[in-house]
């Protein structure tokens, strides 16, 4: 298995919207009501919201490849671009998915650690992120890979109000 992980540029825009679109269906939709769920994912994932977050320069989207094939992708925002906690100190990782054909290969675990790397080589001192109180899978994730909860805070799915874990993982910055 070849894996490769490349930064998002502005040509990529229609395959990130597809792929953000496709992998948070796939997470979400069995616990959301479609009306919901087409409210938030055309929210999210309009081509004017993406346009404008693959330009700004403290966010950065990374697609990952495994035998040439676009199987996941990474967002993760700096200072102000930080939906919640926007410290200096930190790097969010507001976005971590994977094609739903390819779990159970650990590539949650090589985009997470290209998080943490990128953190590590702009000198942070922590990661933060925010799930679903609801998403099992994912908390598991990230608690093996050292996140704790810190807070949490309302997050709508259309007209759902429902809660997300804040959680960090403290780094060793030499």
């Amino acid at each position: 298995m070849k894996l490769a992980i490349r930064e998002c540029m502005i040509d990529d825009l229609v395959i990130l919207r597809e792929i953000s679109y496709k992998t948070y269906n796939e997470t979400f939709k069995a616990w959301n009501t479609p009306s919901n769920m087409e409210d938030y994912l055309e929210k999210a994932f309009n081509m004017s919201k993406m346009r404008d977050e693959l330009l700004n320069a403290s966010s950065k989207f990374y697609f990952l490849y495994v035998d040439e094939k676009l199987t996941g992708y990474l967002k993760l925002n700096e200072g102000l671009a930080q939906t919640d906690i926007k410290d200096s100190e930190s790097i969010e990782v507001e976005r971590i998915y994977v094609l739903k054909e390819f779990h159970g290969k650990a590539l949650g675990s090589v985009l997470m650690n290209k998080a943490i790397e990128i953190a590590k080589e702009k000198k942070k001192k922590y990661l933060w992120l925010g799930v679903w109180e609801n998403n099992d899978k994912a908390m598991k994730f990230y608690k093996r890979n050292g996140f704790y909860i810190i807070g949490k805070h309302s997050f709508f799915m259309g007209d759902d109000e429902q809660i997300d874990l804040i959680m960090r993982k403290d780094l060793e910055v030499n």
